[in-house]
């Protein structure tokens, strides 16, 4: 029994919380309303905002909400009650139990993208916690795109060093229709005699060194004199480099480990 109330108390607390943040909110087609008027329970209603933003309301019939907060919406029925004399006084309550109107989606490499409501502020760390996070082969930039005023624009958030300088400046709040798109990871390839050659992540300032160790280190044959570098220069050329062991690796970069002759 105790399980039964902690749940039921867990759920009304989860839609308060909805209809908290969502106040200010402009409703819209497909949010979910939890409708009652103060002292005639038969005119409570559970209904959804339809595509044409109205709903339909015992006694008044069709009731246009669509862009009106949840106060507004309120005033609204309640005036129509009391002005089409069904009653003398209407104290209307919405509760908004599901928000679908207002959505951010969030796409790219995190564990879950989608689309996914958004009411009051949220932020870019916000939403990509919501989405489970950066995924394994996400890097450390997401691209940002939102529209205000009719114009749209896109902004590079990088993640890493916005969270290591804790500078939240470009952590910018969102609002329904914006998107978060989180990039794959750059990439650089190892092969020749490593161990486990292929394609791995490359991190922030990785060294020939460090690449050897990501490849499993150097097969019997291997040797660390001579390893090249296959890079693309500023023209798209590509060109081969002799690489030192700090070497920095760039993104697409190709090792090649050779093989010892003695």
């Amino acid at each position: 029994m105790k399980r039964v109330y902690a749940c039921l108390l867990a759920t009304l607390l989860a839609m308060y919380a909805i209809s908290a943040t969502a106040a200010d909110t402009p409703l819209g087609a497909g949010d979910a309303l939890k409708i009652s008027v103060f002292g005639n329970p038969d005119l409570s209603l559970e209904t959804k905002v339809s595509e044409a933003g109205s709903i339909t309301f015992p006694l008044i019939g069709d009731v246009s909400i669509g862009g009106l907060s949840t106060a507004d919406a309120e005033k609204k029925i309640s005036g129509l009650l009391t002005g089409g004399g069904f009653l003398r006084k209407a104290e209307v309550n919405i509760m908004v139990t599901e928000l679908q109107s207002q959505q951010v989606s969030v796409l790219g490499q995190v564990l879950h993208p989608g689309r996914y409501p958004v009411a009051g502020k949220r932020s870019v760390t916000d939403m990509l916690a919501v989405a489970g996070g950066v995924g394994p082969e996400g890097g450390d930039t997401a691209t940002v795109v939102r529209t205000r005023n009719g114009k749209t624009s896109k902004q590079i958030v990088n993640l890493t060093e916005m969270m290591q300088s804790a500078d939240m400046k470009s952590n910018v709040d969102l609002v329904n229709g914006d998107v978060i798109f989180v990039d794959r990871a750059p990439k650089f390839y190892i092969y020749g005699e490593v161990q486990h050659p292929g394609g791995y992540k490359l991190e922030h300032n990785m060294t020939v060194v460090q690449a050897l160790s990501i490849g499993g280190g150097l097969t019997p044959r291997g040797t660390e004199r001579g390893i090249r570098i296959k890079r693309r220069d500023a023209k798209g050329n590509l060109v081969e480099i002799n690489a030192s062991h700090e070497e920095t690796l760039q993104a697409d970069d190709v090792v090649y480990v050779k093989e010892s002759f003695f």
